[in-house]
């Protein structure tokens, strides 16, 4: 029998999120309506050797409550126990929009830069993509070298919504 994943949908101001908790760490948080949310469940399965189930967990509603407070502007950061599940590379991206500040935002290149891979631009804006820890792992504070808005996950109008959010 295989391990269980718990699963739990969570409104917000600009769309939906999938909570996801796994050994009492969070492991998902992604966008419902985002274009990639089934190769995060299925790197999420298979890495895990879980299969979801729609239940809550106390790590999610310690989560919620977070997430609550930063749409209402009372948190600007996340104390929760993560678990990114991907490839080293994946993980070492991902830890490094942990260093991203509230109100910031970086390039792509300025990140490759910052884990020591100035080449590798590309791949870094793959790994943001693949981030399951949306908003905690705050993959919107990442944009264009040009200052312009590029891909995420929920969407361009949730990234400007969480942008916005931050700078007011």
């Amino acid at each position: 029998m295989a391990e269980q994943l718990h699963l739990q949908y969570y409104p917000t101001p600009c769309g939906t999120l999938r909570l996801g908790s796994f050994n009492k760490r969070l492991c998902l948080c992604d966008w419902m309506d985002g274009w990639h949310w089934q190769a995060t469940e299925n790197r999420l399965k298979r890495g895990l050797k879980a299969d979801f189930i729609e239940k809550p967990s106390e790590v999610i509603a310690v989560a919620q409550k977070q997430l609550e407070e930063y749409f209402h502007q009372e948190r600007r950061n996340f104390d929760l126990p993560l678990l990114f599940v991907g490839t080293e590379f994946q993980k070492r991206v991902w830890a490094e929009l942990m260093n991203i500040p509230y109100g910031g935002t970086v390039s792509y290149g300025e990140m490759a830069r910052n884990i020591g891979m100035p080449k590798a631009v590309r791949a870094v804006a793959n790994a943001n993509g693949a981030n399951p820890i949306s908003i905690i792992a705050p993959c919107h504070r990442v944009i264009g070298s040009n200052g312009t808005l590029t891909g995420y996950g929920g969407g361009l109008k949730a990234k400007q919504f969480l942008l916005n959010l931050e700078s007011s």
